[in-house]
């Protein structure tokens, strides 16, 4: 672990006090491929002049780029083994955790759900309220919660309903997973014979409007009251396995509006979060979902100026909060693969 402070400088003079403040040790779970967001720590902990220790957790640890980033890794069951919440508040003891940062939809309900049981050890789970996160996992819950807020939105219903009532939506629709993520499991239904299909695959899908135009997604972070301090939409230029590859932050203003107004009426949000919406060509943008967590595109947020990570840093440190809303536009993401490398005796 590197010193980022001057060792010369104040540390053995100061109160053992101000010395813990300036070291944070967080703990990144679910892991996998977030190396980015690791770096984006690391990058505003050195602006911080903050000594960070980053603590990743996986249920493969050793197929995870992100825990051989992380200084230290842990294997622990999957999110809704009954061991999990108890095997991760013990590495939250043991580590001196500040801050858990989740990373994947399947562990946000159980961590909202048992967020007492890290407070315990003086950690701080960064998830959202357990209703806010359950309308969030939910897609017909999701749609309700936007109609009721007025907020404009394909129509959405389950799919048992549609093949019930074949003229409840225009076709083609779009049928997602209930409760799924990352695009898996979406596709389209040209007509009723293909949704009777699908629904002979699962048994758990929601039918929605198919629109067609510019689609977004909008990072949100939160403080710690759950006020709105930055909304950040980045066009999704292209996207692979459900994660923008190419994308650029743009200033749309319409969408920004919504997103502030959503803001507002997310009771219990707490720090990032994001959504995905729609602009068809008359130019009125329709929300899609919501995401309790931090978007696989924040990296673009990042780079445009919109410093999630250094916000929480200053939050998990005790530092004065510099959120605002002053980033970039025009900012192009374009991903590309690398690889990290790792060498096993035959057989292991």
């Amino acid at each position: 672990m590197h010193l980022l402070l001057n060792p010369h400088a104040a540390f053995e003079a100061c109160p053992r006090r101000l010395w813990r403040q300036r070291k944070v040790n967080i703990l990144v779970s679910s892991a996998g491929r977030r190396v980015e967001l690791i770096n984006c720590f690391r990058s505003d902990a050195k602006a911080l002049q903050l000594s960070l220790r980053v603590i990743a957790v996986d249920l493969n640890p050793e197929m995870s780029s992100a825990c051989y980033a992380a200084d230290k890794c842990y294997r622990v069951p999957h999110c809704t083994s009954p061991e999990f919440v108890q095997e991760l508040a013990q590495i939250c003891r043991e580590e001196e955790i500040r801050l858990v940062v989740p990373t994947i939809d399947t562990e946000l309900q159980t961590l909202a759900d048992h967020q007492q049981s890290f407070h315990a050890a003086g950690t701080r789970v960064l998830v959202s309220s357990p209703s806010l996160v359950r309308m969030a996992r939910d897609k017909v819950a999701t749609f309700r919660f936007l109609t009721e807020n007025g907020f404009a939105t394909p129509r959405t219903v389950l799919l048992t309903e549609l093949l019930r009532q074949p003229s409840a939506l225009n076709w083609p629709v779009i049928l997602k997973p209930i409760s799924g993520s990352s695009s898996v499991g979406i596709f389209s239904a040209e007509n009723l014979d293909e949704a009777r299909l699908a629904s002979r695959r699962r048994n758990d899908y929601v039918a929605q409007e198919l629109l067609r135009g510019r689609e977004y997604t909008v990072n949100l972070f939160f403080d710690q009251a759950g006020k709105l301090r930055s909304a950040v939409a980045h066009e999704r230029l292209e996207v692979r396995a459900g994660e923008v590859s190419k994308g650029a932050t743009r200033r749309e203003a319409e969408l920004l509006k919504i997103a502030w107004r959503l803001g507002s009426a997310l009771s219990g949000a707490c720090g990032p979060l994001c959504f995905q919406a729609i602009v068809p060509e008359d130019g009125q943008p329709r929300l899609l979902e919501i995401n309790a967590r931090f978007g696989g595109g924040y990296p673009l947020a990042h780079k445009a100026g919109a410093t999630f990570t250094k916000w929480l840093l200053e939050e998990a440190a005790g530092f004065p909060l510099s959120a605002d809303d002053h980033w970039e536009e025009g900012v192009t993401m374009l991903r590309y693969d690398a690889a990290m490398f790792r060498r096993t005796k035959a057989g292991t």
